[in-house]
């Protein structure tokens, strides 16, 4: 797992839409884009996490901002994830781990006899792909919303 730092160029994205679809970085070549990495989908923090980001989609547009959630949950569990919780953004299926490995937040350790899930993050990327912000958090607490918003905010003026 490589260490992604603030500066460098972002890694392609390789993951599956809940259309069943190819997510990549290209598409949103142009517009800054927050990818939310979970856990796990229908857990509470991750519910948190992605129901957050749902609500704060007008700062995001006045921010030429998308998201993304992230999860390693397959693109069927995401379907049924994102119609309950009504996100107005695309979740990406991770079930091959390659973008939690290549963005170095793919949890390896043991947990409750769990491993291979993604360490819930944050990451900004701009419109030329170059990382701006990256968070990863203790698993139980959020990503700062307000810091990624500054960060946003500071990229548009």
């Amino acid at each position: 797992m490589s260490k992604i730092e603030v500066g460098m160029k972002a890694p392609e994205l390789s993951l599956v839409s809940t259309n069943l679809e190819p997510l990549r970085l290209s598409k949103y070549k142009g517009k800054n884009l927050i990818l939310h990495f979970f856990p796990l989908a229908f857990t509470s923090v991750c519910t948190d996490q992605m129901c957050t980001a749902r609500d704060e989609e007008n700062d995001y547009t006045q921010l030429n901002a998308e998201v993304i959630g992230v999860s390693v949950d397959s693109p069927f569990a995401l379907q049924k994830f994102h119609a309950e919780n009504k996100l107005n953004f695309p979740l990406g299926s991770d079930f091959n781990r390659e973008t939690s490995k290549d963005y170095g937040v793919l949890f390896e350790d043991d947990f409750m006899g769990l491993t291979q899930f993604s360490k819930r993050s944050a990451f900004v990327i701009d419109g030329e792909g170059i990382i701006q912000y990256a968070e990863i958090t203790d698993g139980k607490s959020l990503p700062s919303f307000e810091k990624i918003k500054a960060i946003l905010s500071n990229l548009i003026h």
